[in-house]
C-alpha cells in the first residue's frame, strides 16, 4: 500500500488516522481531504491504493462520494468511518461498493486489522454484520431500512428538527425535490408529522434523544 487519500472534515481526526497509518506503513504516501467534493476530485486525478473517508462531511457526505467514487473506479478499495453504529449505516455503505464500514470508537488495532483484510482483496465486517447481511431481506427490515441513502439523510435531518429549506439548503437540493423526498419518507415509515419522525429517529436509535 503506497499511497492513502484520507477525507475528514476534522483536522486532528485525520492527524490521529495519519500517526496509526504511518506506525503501519512507515512509507506510504498519504493525501488529506476535508469534504467529500474534494474526494471525488482527487479520485479523478491520481490512482490511488485506498480510500479512507468519514460518512459526515460538509456538502457531500461520505455515501454520496462513495457512489461517486464507483462509477470512477470501481475497484478503488474505500473504507468508510462513522461515528454512527454499525446497523444503521454498515449494510447501506457495503451495497454502496465499500469495502468496509468502522465506528470510529472502534481501538487503533482495528483499523489496522481493517487494512490489512482490504489489501488483501477482502471486506472488512464486523460478525454481527455479516449475519445480518445472511438474513438482509425486505421482509424483515424495519421500515427505515427500506428508504434509499438520500432519504435516509434526510429522514435524519427532519429529525433533528431542520426545515425543509434549511435541508435543501444544505444538501444543494430543490425545495421541491426535499418536499418529494419527506412525502416518500413519511408513508415508508407509517408517521403523519415531523414530530412523528423525530420519535421514530429516538426510538431506533438513529439520532440522540432531544
Amino acid at each position: 500500500m503506497k499511497q492513502i487519500l484520507l477525507a475528514d472534515d476534522h483536522s486532528f481526526i485525520r492527524l490521529g488516522l495519519i500517526q496509526i497509518l504511518k506506525d503501519e506503513y512507515p512509507f506510504v504516501e498519504i493525501t488529506e481531504v476535508a469534504d467529500g467534493a474534494s474526494l471525488v476530485n482527487k479520485v479523478l486525478q491520481h490512482n490511488w491504493d485506498l480510500v479512507i473517508s468519514d460518512l459526515d462531511m460538509p456538502g457531500m457526505n461520505g455515501l454520496e462520494a462513495l457512489e461517486k467514487i464507483k462509477l470512477i473506479n470501481p475497484f478503488l478499495p474505500v473504507l468508510i468511518l462513522s461515528i454512527y453504529p454499525e446497523e444503521l449505516y454498515a449494510i447501506r455503505v457495503l451495497k454502496a461498493g465499500a469495502a468496509g464500514y468502522m465506528n470510529k470508537n472502534a481501538a487503533p488495532y482495528e483499523l489496522v486489522t481493517a487494512l490489512q483484510r482490504i489489501s488483501l482483496g477482502k471486506k472488512y465486517i464486523t460478525a454481527e454484520i455479516a449475519e445480518k447481511l445472511l438474513h438482509h431481506t425486505d421482509s424483515n427490515k424495519k421500515p427505515h431500512e427500506l428508504l434509499s441513502n438520500r432519504e435516509f439523510e434526510i429522514f435524519k435531518l427532519l429529525a433533528l428538527g431542520k426545515s425543509l429549506t434549511q435541508i435543501a439548503e444544505m444538501l444543494s437540493l430543490a425545495l421541491t425535490t426535499i418536499s418529494t423526498h419527506r412525502g416518500r419518507i413519511i408513508t415508508k415509515l407509517h408517521v403523519t408529522t415531523n414530530a412523528d419522525l423525530t420519535r421514530y429517529a429516538i426510538a431506533h436509535n438513529i439520532i440522540a434523544d432531544i
